[in-house]
């Protein structure tokens, strides 16, 4: 059985582009929020088109979880400490913890946090 990673909204953009290091992940379970998901689509409208950016909302819903109350306090938390982090992606971090699961990212401002799989571009 494959690995499990939280995939946040860059990692997301990566698989959808192809990027050759993100291909070993494509095999992996992929768990996300509807957070990063809205961020994805909304980033994807502005560079491409809505049919596109519809697409990939509805291949990725199924990797939706639930996201908890504590979850958002958690991460509010966390966000209060790093300004420069979106709030979709402190609130994936903090449901990866919980999930047990690695969080997927090359977003540079989680680069040195514990439980994650950083892949740069």
């Amino acid at each position: 059985m494959s690995e499990t990673y939280f995939f946040d909204t860059y990692a997301l953009f990566e698989i959808i582009r192809g990027n050759p290091k993100y291909e070993k992940y494509t095999d992996s379970k992929a768990i996300t929020t509807a957070f990063n998901i809205a961020e994805l689509n909304y980033n994807l409208k502005k560079l491409h088109s809505k049919k596109i950016a519809d697409f990939f909302t509805k291949k990725f819903k199924q990797c939706t979880v639930r996201i908890l109350w504590d979850d958002i306090i958690n991460a509010m938390d966390l966000k209060i400490q790093y300004k420069d982090l979106s709030i979709p992606d402190v609130v994936g971090y903090i449901v990866a913890k919980r999930s047990k699961v690695k969080f997927l990212t090359g977003d540079e401002g989680f680069k040195s946090f514990e439980n994650v799989e950083f892949v740069k571009k």
